[in-house]
Parts: C-alpha cells; sequence; structure tokens
C-alpha cells in the first residue's frame, strides 16, 4: 500500500522566495547586464566598457574610490579596534552613553555628515572664519581625499566597534589570565592574543567598512570637488543633469559588482584562514585602570566620539538659528522648522514611516524565514537561496537602483516612481544583514525544542512561529533596528527612484542641501537625527541586551 507524502509547507517557502528573488533581483541583474552591452546602434558592443577603461577621467576614479575605501577601512579599525578594546576590559565611565552615541555616528546618513562638515570647516565655514579671524591662519581645506576619509571613518569606525565587541565577548576571560600568568604585559597581550582571536570578526568588519566606503557617493559629492569618485560617475551617468548616458551607466555599473565582487572573495579566502569557534565560559571581566592609563583611555574615548557626532550636534544648533536666503544671521528662531512643516515635512515624514515601516516588516518576515530554511531546512535549493539573499552585499545602492529602473520602467510589471519600488529596493538592499543576525540566534537554538513541539501536535508552521520564533527575538529585534535605522536613512539607491510622490526625509535633505537652503536642510536633518535616536533609545529599553553587537 503507498502513503501519501506529506505536504510540507516549507516547500512551497522556498519555491516563493526563489520566485521573488528571480523577478526582483536576478531579473533586473540580468536585464543592467544586457543594457551594458547594448551599443549606440542598439547591437551587441563593448564600446562602453572600452570607453571607461580608455578615458582617464572614468578609470581614474575607480582607483580614487580603492584609495579612499582602503584608507577609511584601516583608519576605521584602528580607530574602532582601540575603542572597542578599552570599552570591554576596562571600567569607563558613561559606558552606555558612549556606546549610543557611536552607534548614532553610525546611523547618521552620510549626506547630513558631509554636509555639516562643510557648514563647519567649508571654505565659509563657522570655525574657518572663527578660526582665522582669532589667530589668522587658515584651517586646511575640507575638500578632497582628505575630507572624504575623515567624514566616512566618522561614520564608519563604530560599525567596527560593534563588530569587535562582539567577538571580545566571545573570549574567554581564562586565555587572557594564562598570558598575564606567563608575564606578559598587556601590549604584548593585545597583539600577540587578542587581535588573532578578533580576528575573523575583524575581517568581517573590514569587508563591511569597505563596501559601505566604497559605495559612498553622498560624500564625494558634495565635498570631493576634484576628487571624482566611482559611483560619483554612476550617479552622473544615470541622473546628472547633462551627458547621462543609461547604457554607459549600465556598463560601468557592471564594473562596480565585478569590483566589489573580487573585493568580498578576497575577503572570504582571507577568512578562510583564520575560521575558528569560541565559546566564552567565563567572560573577560572589565579591569579598572590605572590612574594615567584610565585617564588617556577615557580622554581616547570621549574624544573620538565627540569629534564623531560633532556634525550632528552643530546641525541641530544650525537648525536654530535665524536665516533669511539661505543666509545665517544673529539669533534664533524656529522659521526653519515652520518652513520644513509647510512645505515639505508633511509629505516626507509620513512617506519615510510609510515606506520604511513597510520595508522593515517584510526584512524580518522573509529573514527569519530564510534563516530557518538555510539553518534548518540545509538542500541545494535552499542554499541557492542563501546565495542570493548575500548577492545584494556586495553591490552598491546606485546600481540596484538602475537595474530595478531599467526593469520596471516597462510594461508588464510597471513600478518606476511608485512607493513599491522604493520598498522593494529597500528589503534587497538590507535583508542581507538581518538575515545574518537571525541565522546567527538560530544556529545557538537546540533543533529538540521544536521537535517537541511537533511531538505534542504543533504543526510545523505553529511550531516555528509559536516556539522558535520568540526564541530568537533579541536576533530579530537587533537585526531589525539596525535594518530600520538604515531603512529611514538610505540615500545612494533611493535618489535614483524616487518620484515627487516618494519623496523621504533623506531625499529631502539632500535636496535642500543641493538648493542652498541651509536652515531648511538643517531642520530636517535634525528631525531624521530625532527619529533615529529615538529609535536607538527604545531597542536598548527592551532589549534584553544592552550592548548591541554585530
Amino acid at each position: 500500500m503507498k502513503t501519501r507524502r506529506r505536504f510540507d509547507t516549507w516547500h512551497l517557502i522556498s519555491f516563493a522566495i526563489l520566485g521573488l528573488y528571480a523577478i526582483f533581483l536576478v531579473l533586473p541583474l540580468f536585464l543592467l547586464l544586457r543594457n551594458s552591452v547594448i551599443g549606440a546602434d542598439g547591437f551587441f558592443s563593448l564600446e562602453y566598457f572600452r570607453e571607461f577603461f580608455t578615458k582617464p577621467y572614468y578609470y581614474t576614479t575607480l582607483f580614487n574610490s580603492f584609495f579612499v575605501s582602503v584608507s577609511v577601512t584601516v583608519v576605521s579599525l584602528v580607530l574602532g579596534t582601540l575603542f572597542a578594546y578599552f570599552y570591554n576590559l576596562f571600567e569607563i565611565k558613561g559606558r552606555t552613553f558612549l556606546q549610543t552615541v557611536a552607534l548614532l555616528c553610525s546611523m547618521s546618513p552620510p549626506v547630513i555628515g558631509a554636509y555639516s562638515w562643510i557648514q563647519m570647516f567649508g571654505r565659509s565655514g563657522l570655525f574657518t572664519k572663527l578660526i582665522k579671524s582669532l589667530t589668522g591662519f587658515r584651517m586646511p581645506d575640507i575638500y578632497g581625499f582628505g575630507g572624504i576619509v575623515l567624514v566616512i571613518t566618522c561614520q564608519l569606525f563604530p560599525l567596527v566597534f560593534l563588530y569587535v565587541s562582539g567577538a571580545l565577548r566571545n573570549i574567554d576571560n581564562s586565555l587572557l589570565e594564562a598570558a598575564s600568568g606567563l608575564g606578559t604585559s598587556r601590549l604584548k597581550r593585545f597583539f600577540k592574543v587578542v587581535l588573532p582571536l578578533c580576528a575573523p570578526t575583524m575581517l568581517a568588519a573590514a569587508l563591511l567598512v569597505f563596501m559601505r566606503a566604497f559605495a559612498d557617493f553622498a560624500t564625494p559629492l558634495l565635498i570631493g570637488k576634484g576628487y571624482q569618485t566611482f559611483p560619483v560617475v554612476i550617479y552622473n551617468s544615470y541622473v546628472g543633469e547633462t551627458n547621462t548616458n543609461h547604457y554607459f551607466a549600465a556598463a560601468i555599473s557592471v564594473i562596480g559588482i565585478v569590483v566589489t565582487a573580487l573585493i568580498f572573495l578576497v575577503q572570504k579566502a582571507a577568512s578562510s584562514r583564520f575560521t575558528f569557534t569560541m565559546n566564552a565560559l567565563h567572560p573577560i571581566e572589565r579591569h579598572k585602570p590605572g590612574p594615567l592609563a584610565g585617564a588617556l583611555m577615557h580622554i581616547y574615548c570621549y574624544l573620538l566620539v565627540g569629534i564623531a557626532f560633532l556634525p550632528q550636534v552643530f546641525i541641530a544648533w544650525q537648525s536654530f538659528r535665524r536665516s533669511n536666503n539661505n543666509v545665517f544671521l544673529e539669533g534664533y528662531s524656529l522659521d526653519s522648522y515652520r518652513e520644513a512643516f509647510s512645505r515639505i515635512l508633511g509629505k516626507a515624514l509620513p512617506n519615510t514611516l510609510s515606506i520604511g515601516l513597510s520595508a522593515l516588516v517584510l526584512v524580518v518576515l522573509m529573514a527569519i524565514l530564510i534563516a530557518y530554511l538555510v539553518v534548518r531546512r540545509g538542500n541545494a535549493l535552499n542554499g541557492v537561496i542563501d546565495t542570493l539573499s548575500m548577492v545584494p552585499y556586495i553591490i552598491p545602492g546606485a546600481v540596484v537602483g538602475i537595474a530595478l529602473v531599467i526593469a520596471f520602467n516597462q510594461g508588464p510589471l510597471v513600478l518606476t516612481g511608485t512607493a513599491a519600488v522604493m520598498v522593494i529596493a529597500l528589503i534587497i538592499r538590507r535583508l542581507p544583514y538581518t538575515i545574518r543576525s537571525s541565522v546567527a540566534i538560530l544556529q545557538q537554538i537546540p533543533m529538540s525544542i521544536e521537535e517537541a513541539a511537533i511531538s505534542l501536535g504543533c504543526s510545523q508552521m505553529k511550531a516555528f512561529f509559536v516556539v522558535t520564533v520568540p526564541m530568537m527575538a533579541n536576533g530579530i529585534m537587533s537585526g531589525a533596528i539596525i535594518s530600520w535605522i538604515t531603512i529611514i536613512t538610505e540615500l545612494s539607491t533611493a535618489i535614483v527612484l524616487y518620484s515627487v510622490n516618494t519623496l523621504t526625509l533623506t531625499l529631502a535633505i539632500y535636496n535642500n542641501v543641493v538648493q542652498g537652503n541651509d536652515g531648511v536642510a538643517s531642520a530636517i536633518a535634525t528631525i531624521l537625527l530625532a527619529l533615529t535616536t529615538v529609535s536607538l533609545l527604545l531597542f536598548m529599553r527592551f532589549s534584553k541586551n544592552k550592548d548591541l553587537s554585530l
């Protein structure tokens, strides 16, 4: 007698997710590739690739971006690792405050940082003029390579801090005690024990920082001036005011994907040499440093975080200054906020919340489903889903936006200019991060708990959502808060996709900065900073783990 195979809902979910990836990721990238090899005559041609690699103006931007990204990565690793080491191994006063402010620095939109540094130290910046009037000394120019590295580093070193903090909490204290017992100094112990144990995490952090720095176009666009970078060329080629060429933009987008993919593969190869697991039975204990060492540690931590957070403080202060015809005057008022609310925020704020929340709900739902498929239902099909889920990790945001426009700018499915395509782009961009945090927490939950629920009569789906998902809550929440804040501050993808009906807070800031409406731009930026601050504080209020790590 033949037994009927029991219907497995998870197989249906696997095919559904694979279908969504095929439509909204694989197809757009395929069409992007196809457009990159279409010449001016409409036939197959490599003329745009040839143009890029034969004209110094274009190919030097690739080297510029690489140089910026490497510099930002190295500086961020040094600053962030030292910060994490002091924060986790020693008693630092105001730890929660330091962590919160550092996180706010990393979650601020790059356009706010670049704009604020220009307002402070640009050629006509407030501090530039103040220092010159007091001392006669003219500050170094904020524009160019140095300014780009400074602004992006201030935003990205906290990511290294988060990653390395997570690694340090997994180090067993007995290893440090053993090294100390053998007469190893703290400095030598740092280089010989701590750094090697943190090496895999530091490589992962380096990759994330490199990718974020390489894809950032707002900072180079505003303060790069003559120092052009690769993402700026993509942006200008596709949505610039003059000389736009969508096929050329597609070609250099493909080049960007190849470059970031190669960097990703190099990082994976390097990480494979440092693969090991750690389980801290006795977590590291924080020690009280000596008077001099303690003073130096506090100065380093507070000065580092203070410099990184200075742009946010300045922009909030500037939002309350009186202005007339985009010129700041003496005194304070709420005029900038009144103008922002009357002209912009009535549309931009609801759009930010509705588009962001829609994307967040779908990101969390898809992340926990994909995490379950990868961890509990490992097979070839789910392996493909896992691979596809990481593809957006190595694709610059502007490239994702261009690919979606190419795919959905005409029938049968027209989405360009709608809120739906904005939501889709945000899901594609932010899903990999939430998946990784969900996978990490699910791997720590024994399968036997779920099997016990099924044996008591629960269906597979009910056991997953009623038993397993609540146990994943803290990991899901960590991924969700990171996704939420990056969603509401997204610019590189949104600037390619938005229309007048889908204007968000970040886009409104950028538009007003470009138009020279400094007061209004500062007011909107302050509101966005307040929104990110409230989101982070709510997470830390309700999270079981007060020390957020990645």
